[in-house]
């Protein structure tokens, strides 16, 4: 009869996130030592890795914090299901990637996977983390912003999960009043870009082409085609450009306005969503 008990069950559940049965077997195999259990976890987990590469992790969480103000980090750390991405043991060690990419002033996704986490790098933290939770764990993306004033609001999509939405906006001094609101309202608008200005040419070009081909098609005469299809531009921007959208908190308002009633100015703003 194996030397362990349900709370030695629970106790090693708790600690890797692993199943039941993985739990058992391992102690099981340990004859009850928990530490042996525990590397035969990781073991077979480690072995089972390449078998997972196939696997979408499009859940997960998102991790993220200012430093001094004026420098934004958030890490999406993604697995296959919304249990893991609620477990604690795996919120936890999102958090402590975000605090590797803080430590290491990561830059991308490459400086994150190879920044140190407790006497390993971030990626074999990751690969332990998937083998002993049994299920595809990556990191998708790591998002560094850095300005004069930096604010971040993240977003629950549901109670019982973690932040799924992550917003970043730079701001000058000015706009610091202003920037927690807006980051709210780029979490719901999700506007494409900053300004008329941020639309890439080809983006535009495109849009435009799309639009005459439509006005054309009403039946619009062709003298006045050009006219219509700038006010339909309007409408585009208004839809996809921050400064032009209806301020979330005050529609009478554009973004733009509020910034002007406080000489604010937005310099980027970054908006992230869990698997998207």
């Amino acid at each position: 009869m194996a030397n362990f008990t349900a709370a030695d069950v629970k106790a090693l559940r708790e600690q890797t996130g692993a199943g039941m049965m993985d739990v058992k077997n391992a102690l099981t195999e340990a004859d009850g030592d928990a530490e042996k259990a525990l590397e035969i976890i990781r073991l077979k987990g480690l072995k089972s890795l390449s078998k997972r590469e196939g696997r979408v992790a499009s859940a997960g969480l998102l991790a993220a914090t200012v430093v001094d103000g004026k420098v934004g980090y958030m890490v999406e750390l993604n697995s296959e299901t919304d249990f893991v991405a609620k477990n604690q043991k795996f919120i936890d060690f999102a958090q402590s990637v975000l605090e590797a990419a803080v430590a290491a002033e990561a830059a991308d996704l490459d400086a994150l996977l190879a920044a140190p986490l407790n006497g390993e790098t971030v990626q074999d933290g990751i690969n332990g983390m998937a083998a002993v939770i049994g299920e595809k764990i990556e990191a998708r993306r790591l998002v560094r912003v850095e300005g004069e004033n930096v604010d971040l609001y993240l977003h629950q999509t549901s109670p019982d999960l973690p932040p799924q939405v992550g917003v970043f906006v730079v701001t000058d001094a000015n706009g610091a009043s202003v920037a927690h609101d807006i980051a709210m309202h780029v979490a719901a608008y999700m506007p494409a870009y900053l300004d008329r200005d941020s639309v890439p040419a080809d983006v535009l070009e495109k849009e435009r082409a799309t639009l005459e081909k439509i006005t054309l098609e009403e039946g619009k005469p062709e003298a006045i085609v050009p006219k219509i299809v700038e006010g339909r531009l309007n409408a585009y921007f208004k839809d996809n450009c921050l400064v032009d959208q209806d301020y979330a908190r005050d529609p009478s308002k554009t973004v733009g306005k509020v910034l002007t009633e406080v000489n604010g100015t937005v310099t980027e703003f970054v908006r992230v969503h869990v698997g998207a």
